[in-house]
């Protein structure tokens, strides 16, 4: 196995797979890459088991072959070296880079060691524009669960052509609040419903992102769904994923239908306002106030602690229907708002109750936060 190619290249052929090798006490194999060479070009594959992720690098291909070598010792290398071209061979049980005056041998591993990367099973495809797909998942994410308690909510729920939507739901909840985001769909029409590990929808928007970065592209994501894998191809990267085995509860059941208040302000100054209450919350409880003052066509923004004092701030909003109060978790309010620009309508039936958040003019995105119960 012998090839050359640009330091730049392989850098981002790396950095694109990297991410999901690492460290496995039951198969150290799996903190390796694997590169396999044919005339003339350079595939690199890295996996958990859980995801895999193959990418193709241009190159001058000598000899094929394969090989496998420590993900983060090669990646950690090849950033220090010059920007020049990049020779790489193998000798025995080492790889052999060589760059400008500089010559490494890095210890490695027989590629039949390494774990078959299960094919693509192309059965209900679809085409999402990229930049669309990337920041709906970033949408939802937000409000996946953090353990694994109830295994389905650690994940985002994907439903294509349902009810609620003609396209793509992507939906998260972890019991405290809920993110749901709608977006259009370029190519398909299959009803399928899944649950995407929340690992998986964090790789996928990186892995977006990075190719739109290095390359300037302005491709769609291709992804397919099978009973359980997901896969995504764009550019030059292909992943596939497990998906998470189960039923995910019928979220659609906790969004009210009509509110008794509404509270329209720019989000910037409600982030603003919420963050200055942050510091005087409660640490653990993390509650701040809001009272929604129909006569003073105002928001309320207060909070207290026995640690550092005591804090009270008023929004100017156009507010409608009755006067209410609600006791939220400034983090989850922050969360969704964090997606959102423009004006945000706030909308709350009581103290007891689910409450929502959404753009002004834009209802693709809701978010809706639980109550802390005095």
């Amino acid at each position: 196995m012998t090839f050359t190619c640009t330091k730049e290249n392989l850098l981002r052929a790396l950095d694109l797979v990297g991410g999901v090798a690492g460290k496995h006490p039951n198969l150290p194999i799996l903190s390796n890459i694997l590169l396999s060479v044919e005339e003339n070009r350079v595939q690199i594959v890295a996996t958990n088991l859980e995801i895999a992720i193959k990418t193709q690098l241009r190159a001058k291909v000598e000899t094929s072959g394969s090989f496998t070598v420590p993900a983060k010792t090669l990646i950690d290398y090849i950033r220090l070296l010059s920007n020049d071209q990049v020779h790489v061979s193998i000798d025995g049980s080492e790889m052999i880079v060589k760059c400008g005056n500089s010559s490494t041998k890095i210890k490695g591993s027989p590629a039949d060691e390494y774990p078959p990367v299960p094919d693509v099973d192309e059965a209900h495809a679809y085409v999402i524009e990229a930049d669309v797909l990337r920041n709906a998942l970033g949408h939802a994410v937000v409000a996946v669960a953090k353990n694994e308690i109830r295994p389905e909510l650690s994940g985002v729920y994907a439903g294509f052509f349902t009810e609620r939507h003609e396209g793509l739901v992507l939906a998260a909840t972890d019991s405290y609040r809920l993110a749901e985001k709608k977006i259009s769909v370029k190519q398909g029409t299959d009803v399928v419903q899944c649950i995407i590990p929340a690992k998986t929808i964090y790789e996928i928007a990186r892995l977006v992102a990075t190719s739109k970065d290095e390359e300037g592209s302005k491709h769609d994501v291709r992804l397919w769904v099978s009973t359980n894998q997901i896969a995504v191809r764009y550019d030059s990267f292909e992943m596939t994923s497990r998906l998470i085995d189960g039923t995910y509860p019928d979220y659609s059941q906790i969004i009210p239908n009509d509110f008794k208040t509404r509270a329209v302000c720019p989000v910037d100054v409600m982030v603003n306002k919420i963050k200055a209450a942050s510091l005087f919350a409660t640490t653990g409880v993390n509650a701040v106030s809001f009272d929604l003052n129909v006569s003073g066509n105002s928001i309320g923004v207060s909070s207290t602690s026995t640690q550092t004092g005591e804090h009270s701030s008023e929004i100017d909003a156009m507010v409608s229907g009755e006067e209410n109060s609600i006791l939220l978790n400034h983090r989850y309010v922050l969360d969704g708002l964090a997606h959102m620009s423009g004006d945000v309508e706030f909308c709350i039936n009581g103290g007891d109750t689910p409450c929502l958040f959404h753009e002004v003019g834009n209802k693709d995105y809701l978010y809706i936060v639980m109550p802390i119960r005095q």
